[in-house]
């Protein structure tokens, strides 16, 4: 009778930690990204919301707000708001969060990466690992990498094929300190603006042009807006992290954890195989609309990298020698 009465005992404690446990559980969670489901970053989001909630049954909603309207159009912002709880998870960029974690600056050195082996080499890697835990040190957990691609130079003005063709363009720019300083280094103007003021300035001739990944260019078309000029120069890539504030995931149980990285990592990795699967269709619809793309040789391409060395000098102590060469290791032998 005793014995019996334990089990009863514990079963019902058991029912009643998991009811509570549960309780914690909120009826909706935020998910901030700054594009919305036309672009393929938007996707990634839409993906990982869809697993989330057929994996749990229901029990994990997940609402996305796009357009960084969580943070008042600031994607610069998205980062803190997270680490203080005031968005519960995030789809968010490299670039966006390097003002809060200098580790991620590592993918914005100018021609660092030439190809996606070279990207897969260092998310995969032991760098990703060191940046991961640079993200979570900071008061948010990391789940998986998707991608917003390699980023691209358009401008209204002139074909641009080395270094001096860049002289006094005025260049939009996201609000990263390096991007300033490459720019700069090159002997464009830089302009820092939100992606929500770039087409109106675009558009004003305010600023002359602007550096996006191919498929922000075309479902945005950029080209309505003068940008007649594409250069294909691969200078940086964008990788995307999924991730969640350490506030949240902690109220989490170690199954639906699990379940919402799995999310997260199947989410990633179908983006961005259907990122790069686009790409080629992508550039031909953006040359059909008259846009002149220069796709340039190798020695205009080494041209660009001697020019900005100087870039690489002056981040690489901050971002962490030893990150930097994890990562040209880590590039050095993709094809091994």
């Amino acid at each position: 009778m005793l014995k019996r009465c334990s089990v009863l005992a514990a079963v019902a404690a058991s029912v009643l930690f998991s009811t509570a446990s549960q309780a914690q559980y909120k009826d909706e969670y935020t998910v901030s990204t700054v594009l919305p489901s036309a672009f393929p970053w938007g996707q990634a989001a839409d993906k990982w919301v869809e697993l989330v909630k057929e994996r749990s049954d229901g029990r994990i909603n997940m609402k996305i707000y796009s357009n960084s309207q969580l943070v008042a159009g600031d994607q610069t912002k998205e980062f803190s708001a997270m680490r203080s709880g005031l968005i519960d998870m995030a789809v968010g960029s490299t670039i966006n969060w390097s003002p809060q974690v200098p580790e991620l600056n590592l993918f914005s050195l100018p021609f660092l990466m030439p190809d996606y082996a070279a990207l897969d080499a260092i998310t995969q890697g032991d760098a990703g690992k060191a940046i991961f835990a640079a993200i979570e040190k900071r008061g948010v957990t990391p789940l998986a990498w998707g991608e917003n691609g390699f980023r691209e130079l358009s401008n209204s003005k002139r074909t641009i094929q080395e270094p001096s063709d860049l002289d006094g363009l005025k260049i939009r720019v996201v609000g990263s300190p390096l991007f300033q300083d490459t720019f700069t280094t090159l002997g464009a103007n830089p302009t820092q603006m939100s992606w929500a003021d770039a087409k109106p300035a675009l558009t004003t001739g305010a600023v002359d042009g602007q550096e996006n990944p191919l498929s922000v260019f075309d479902v945005a078309r950029i080209d309505q807006v003068g940008q007649t000029h594409l250069t294909l120069w691969h200078y940086m890539a964008d990788p995307l992290v999924f991730a969640v504030s350490n506030q949240v995931w902690s109220q989490f149980s170690p199954e639906d954890q699990a379940l919402l990285k799995q999310a997260a990592i199947d989410a990633g990795q179908w983006e961005i195989n259907k990122s790069r699967a686009e790409l080629d269709d992508t550039l031909a619809a953006i040359k059909e609309r008259g846009v002149e793309v220069t796709e340039l040789t190798q020695a205009q391409h080494d041209a660009f990298v001697k020019a900005t060395q100087s870039v690489y000098e002056k981040w690489t102590p901050r971002i962490g020698e030893d990150l930097v060469k994890q990562a040209q290791k880590a590039v050095t032998n993709r094809d091994q």
